[in-house]
């Protein structure tokens, strides 16, 4: 399969499904991804862009692209979708995880509701959860027990943004690591991380 992952910010979809990632990278499926922005507006942009590089080398993933919008300044509109749409059109993925569309942050927000007009024609699309997200009640589920410690060093690489949870006392990976028991016990599992899906094709041979 060919699995393509958005984010609007660089560690977002390591927080999101960096687990389910390099679960099925592993296994041999392709991984991509899209981060729309530098994510300047919480550290230096170019220091950003280097991490998520170094995450995308943890995650496997075969190529990483960049949508170069200003951080918090993503818009809704025609270019935005088409944006993304160029993208689809030269992965066509076989899945797709984006945010959620009830999300406190504004980019989060406009990119999920861009990312579903884009992927109007794509059979896979799942909403994936980060601290910032809203009333999410996950259906999906993907065991990650087993590699979960690769999803903590993807979001290590986030060295720059680690501490900055506005929660006193925790980090990113505390955050992640109880994320991950919760929807782990949601779903019968030890750890797991929960999706929202938009479309969820179950092909079953009979």
């Amino acid at each position: 399969m060919r699995i393509l992952a958005i984010g609007a910010h660089p560690d977002d979809i390591e927080v999101g499904c960096g687990g389910t990632l390099i679960k099925y990278a592993r296994q041999g499926h392709e991984v991509f991804l899209l981060v729309m922005t530098e994510g300047g507006a919480t550290g230096e942009g170019s220091i950003r862009r280097r991490e998520q590089e170094d995450a995308a080398g943890i995650l496997q993933a075969a190529k990483l692209f960049w949508g170069e919008y200003p951080d918090t300044a993503i818009p809704l509109d025609r270019e935005s979708i088409q944006r993304v749409e160029r993208i689809i059109d030269e992965v066509t993925p076989d899945f797709i995880f984006v945010h959620h569309q009830d999300d406190t942050h504004q980019d989060h927000r406009h990119l999920s509701v861009s990312t579903i007009t884009a992927t109007r024609y794509t059979r896979n699309v799942l909403f994936y959860e980060g601290p910032t997200t809203q009333n999410f009640s996950p259906s999906v589920f993907v065991d990650v027990d087993a590699v979960l410690e690769r999803k903590v060093a993807a979001l290590e690489a986030h060295a720059s943004q680690v501490n900055k949870t506005n929660i006193e006392g925790l980090t990113i990976v505390d955050i992640a690591r109880a994320s991950a028991h919760f929807r782990g016990i949601q779903g019968r599992v030890r750890n797991a991380e929960g999706f929202v899906p938009l479309r969820l094709f179950i092909n079953m041979a009979l």
